[in-house]
């Protein structure tokens, strides 16, 4: 198999060892979000590690022709730092991660940052009370090891057979190749996910033939073009709390989709009629709309959000192939109906390995299991931030923390708060150690499954989706309740639930409230 990417390989330097008091992994959203409060609250000892050799994480790494964001912009982006300049109410991926890339300079994160440095093995160290990590550039030694790697990170490849003998060039939408030229290309796009929506649009008028294999149809609704003019980019920019409230009613409008994924019947009704009205607007052709018309509960897999999409599947080159690629042979593709096609390209929109993040392999506790062991039936965490059996160890963006209707950055600035208050109890008190207590992880996960029961993502809704560990059924990605609850429960650090060691010896910490804080959304 022939792939391409579009990432340039770690620069080679020079190994140099350092020691820091924090280790951050990952230079995306939680990665910098974290470092850059660490600055703001006074802590400069720490590094981020990051294996690529700019910062940007899935905006870094997601540049195929039409990416962008379904996330509304004003709340894909710090509320500490907001952006007045969003050209529009969706931030196409370069926009985003320009802003990314603004917010590293202005925060003075670069000197922080050691790029070109994967991480191949990160070991805590009992004796020393450290973490220890591994990379080409050399060896980090730190007493905190805080995670952010994101879910949509390591891209997932089909194993297809005769896929690996492929002679024209394979391409994953996240390691999109911009020297392959598909003009006047046969061109087959694998998935008909959120990346796939905006692929097919982009590229269906200048390639000759496009046949598209859909395992399964997606629930589609329009999307909102609302672009900021100039004068309401100047508004936002002298007047802050006119963005604010843009970015208030925006939130609050999103919290209340979070009744369809309850599984409200007249939430589900709504979003289903929006969804095949939207459908039936767009495709004329009746047999073409059943194939898109989806036969699972909506929410169940993401609610996808697209103008282009129906319309670039009417075009006479473009061809829905309903069922799943199975085979290929040659240049030839097979999906599993018994259709086959000739292609030049392939173009893999198949998702990335959230459930089973390939980073778990290379983080081992003092005994040397790795974190992927403890997690061999789903990913799992105290608080969805600590896990029991690594000390000094947090996690954003990790266990339960994807939001199926909000901004997972929402989620990133509550576990950041979270990881500060933290550091600031450890500090006051002399703890050398942190650590969940394994019962009170297995109660809290006990708790999210329970909660997470009755929702659409684990009711008999007829579909499967990546948001479920397929080897234990659990709900192990997403945060089954309101964003607004994620915050209310896992915002602040009380200590109750933790194991602590200090000069005296481990016991529970005590419980503590935090003191009240007026947070922005």
């Amino acid at each position: 198999m022939t792939t391409t990417s579009t990432l340039t390989a770690p620069a080679t330097t020079t190994s140099r060892d350092e020691q820091a008091e924090i280790l951050i992994i990952g230079s995306g959203f939680a990665g910098l979000g974290m470092g850059a409060q660490l600055k703001r609250h006074g802590r400069h000892d720490f590094i981020i590690i990051e294996r690529e050799n700019e910062v940007g994480g899935t905006w870094r790494d997601n540049t195929y022709p039409g990416a962008a964001c379904d996330v509304p912009s004003h709340l894909y982006s710090f509320s500490f730092a907001p952006n007045p300049q969003w050209s529009g109410f969706y931030a196409p991926g370069a926009e985003i991660q320009d802003y990314i890339l603004k917010f590293t300079e202005d925060e003075g994160l670069r000197p922080h940052l050691r790029l070109g440095a994967t991480m191949e093995d990160a070991q805590w160290d009992e004796d020393a009370e450290r973490w220890v990590v591994r990379t080409p550039r050399g060896t980090y030694t730190g007493r905190w090891l805080i995670t952010g790697t994101g879910h949509l990170a390591d891209p997932s490849l089909p194993d297809i057979p005769g896929l690996e003998a492929f002679e024209g060039p394979i391409m994953h939408s996240a390691r999109w190749d911009h020297g392959v030229d598909l003009t006047g290309k046969r061109v087959a796009v694998v998935g008909t996910g959120a990346s796939a929506i905006q692929v097919v649009p982009a590229i269906a008028e200048a390639v000759d033939e496009l046949v598209v294999f859909q395992r399964t149809p997606a629930w589609v609704i329009p999307r909102l073009v609302k672009p900021y003019s100039a004068a309401t980019r100047r508004m936002f920019e002298r007047a802050p709390q006119t963005m604010q409230r843009e970015r208030d009613d925006i939130f609050w409008f999103a919290e209340s989709n979070y009744a369809q994924r309850r599984g409200v019947p007249a939430a589900l009704d709504q979003v289903r009629n929006q969804a095949l009205g939207h459908l039936a607007s767009q495709v004329a052709d009746e047999e073409l709309r059943e194939k898109l018309t989806p036969h699972y509960i909506p929410g169940c897999k993401r609610v996808l959000v697209s103008n282009a999409y129906y319309p670039a599947l009417t075009r006479e080159n473009v061809t829905l192939e309903a069922s799943a690629l199975v085979r290929v042979e040659g240049n030839r593709v097979e999906g599993a109906s018994g259709e086959s096609y000739e292609v030049d390209a392939i173009v893999l929109c198949t998702g990335f390995e959230a459930a089973q993040p390939p980073f778990a392999d290379h983080i081992r506790d003092g005994a040397g299991r790795s974190l992927a062991e403890h997690w061999s039936t789903g990913m799992a965490a105290f608080d969805s931030t600590a896990v029991a059996g690594f000390p000094n160890l947090f996690a954003i963006n990790g266990p339960n923390t994807s939001l199926g209707h909000n901004s997972i950055v929402y989620s990133i600035e509550s576990q950041i708060t979270y990881i500060l208050e933290a550091l600031d109890r450890v500090d006051r008190e002399g703890i050398r150690t942190l650590v969940p207590q394994q019962m009170a992880q297995e109660e809290y996960v006990d708790k999210i499954q329970e909660r997470a029961a009755t929702t659409v993502w684990l009711v008999d809704g007829g579909c499967q989706s990546w948001y479920v560990d397929p080897r234990s059924g659990k709900l192990t990605l997403i945060w089954p309740d309101y964003a607004y609850d994620f915050r209310a429960r896992n915002g602040h650090f009380t200590g109750e639930g933790f194991l602590s060691r200090t000069v005296a010896g481990e016991a529970p910490m005590q419980h503590q409230m935090p003191p009240r804080q007026t947070e922005l959304i």
